[in-house]
């Protein structure tokens, strides 16, 4: 028979089987390997995926055969549940679904179908990502919950809910009359990781100007897939406004560490002075030591006070200067975190330096002009 009669017979024969069962003739049965009937509408199929993909999930299932029949569940349900794929399957089989037996439309062009290959892809975007076995083992680290076993558990396949098995252990492990319904895989929630802290050192005259700060971080990225993970480089800006204070915490939310089971951790920068050459912070004001020479403090002198926007302020000292003594420059401090415009003020601190020594003459002048208190 020649090959196009052939194709043409094949057509007529799947027209034909399209209100039955699926016919055998037509290749992968996936209607069998969901374990469901033809007319299964959507949430039939989702529900048969469901309790397979748990069955023969390989993490769960040591027969030597569960990757592959997990591998076939998984494209069963790829094609099932998209109702274009579904609709040229039920018409043409798997060999009319792959190989382009089934038009597409009023554009004459032929679909075809390929599976994407990867089982645990398909398993990861049902289950939103996250493995639901982690609920009750966590493989690779702690296999046991509530003193038993996970390969001691088998799924129960005469209940429509795999984890029926589960639901019967109570706090001591033992079987109760009362069961509990355990949360959906979807709906379980992930806890976060902690904060990972990093101090960030500012000079003064970054806090007075503000600035920007560019930090390079390495953190894991999870793959398409939900399970594997990546090595990822990131930039984090880190915009340092006017007047800022120290200890000021700057957080970049869920930009730490991504896992299958994990919600990433914030970043947390805190903020930290320097220590500089001339001033010390004290809130929004700055403090300089400004060292005179006795003569100076006794007897006058003009003080030279640098600012923390580089200019040089002269400051007359006309009266007495003892040890101690303060003098503030108001409004040339720091500026205000909530009022930039406004800012704090500089303060003087006198240092008095006393000679080491004095020749007899002079010290002889000093009793005689120098008050006694």
């Amino acid at each position: 028979m020649p090959a196009i009669l052939l194709f043409w017979s094949r057509v007529e024969r799947n027209k034909e089987s399209v209100a039955g069962t699926v016919s055998t003739t037509m290749g992968k049965d996936y209607y069998k390997a969901l374990g469901i009937q033809s007319g299964a509408n959507e949430d039939e199929i989702k529900k048969a995926y469901r309790k397979m993909a748990l069955k023969y999930h390989p993490d769960k299932n040591k027969d030597p055969n569960a990757e592959d029949k997990f591998k076939e569940i998984a494209e069963a349900y790829d094609v099932l549940s998209d109702p274009k794929k579904r609709a040229v399957y039920d018409q043409y089989g798997e060999e009319g679904l792959k190989t382009g037996g089934g038009s597409t439309g009023n554009t004459g062009s032929t679909f075809h179908y390929t599976f994407h290959g990867d089982p645990h892809a398909t398993f990861a975007s049902f289950f939103g990502g996250s493995n639901p076995f982690d609920i009750f083992f966590t493989s690779g680290r702690s296999r046991v919950f509530n003193g038993l076993d996970h390969d001691d558990m088998d799924v129960d396949e005469d209940s429509d809910d795999p984890f029926s098995a589960f639901g019967r252990f109570g706090f001591n492990g033992l079987s109760g009359v009362h069961r509990r319904h355990p949360e959906p895989i979807h709906m379980r929630r992930k806890v976060q990781d902690p904060p990972v802290v990093h101090e960030l050192k500012v000079s003064l005259e970054e806090i007075y100007h503000g600035a920007t700060k560019r930090m390079k971080i390495t953190r894991r990225r999870l793959n398409p897939d939900g399970r594997s993970v990546r090595a990822e480089d990131k930039i984090l800006n880190i915009v340092i406004k006017r007047g800022w204070k120290e200890g000021t915490k700057i957080t970049f939310p869920k930009e730490g560490d991504a896992t299958p089971d994990n919600i990433p951790a914030d970043i947390v920068f805190i903020l930290k002075d320097k220590p500089h050459t001339h001033f010390r912070r004290d809130g929004t004001n700055i403090i300089y030591a400004a060292m005179i020479s006795l003569k100076e403090a006794l007897c006058g002198c003009t003080v030279n006070i640098p600012t923390v926007d580089g200019r040089v302020i002269p400051l007359p000292c006309n009266d007495i200067i003892k040890p101690g003594t303060v003098k503030r420059l108001r409004g040339e401090g720091l500026p205000f975190p909530k009022v930039p415009t406004q800012r704090g003020d500089l303060i003087v601190e006198f240092k008095v330096r006393f000679p080491d020594r004095i020749a007899p003459q002079t010290r002889q002048i000093l009793k005689q002009h120098l008050p006694c208190s």
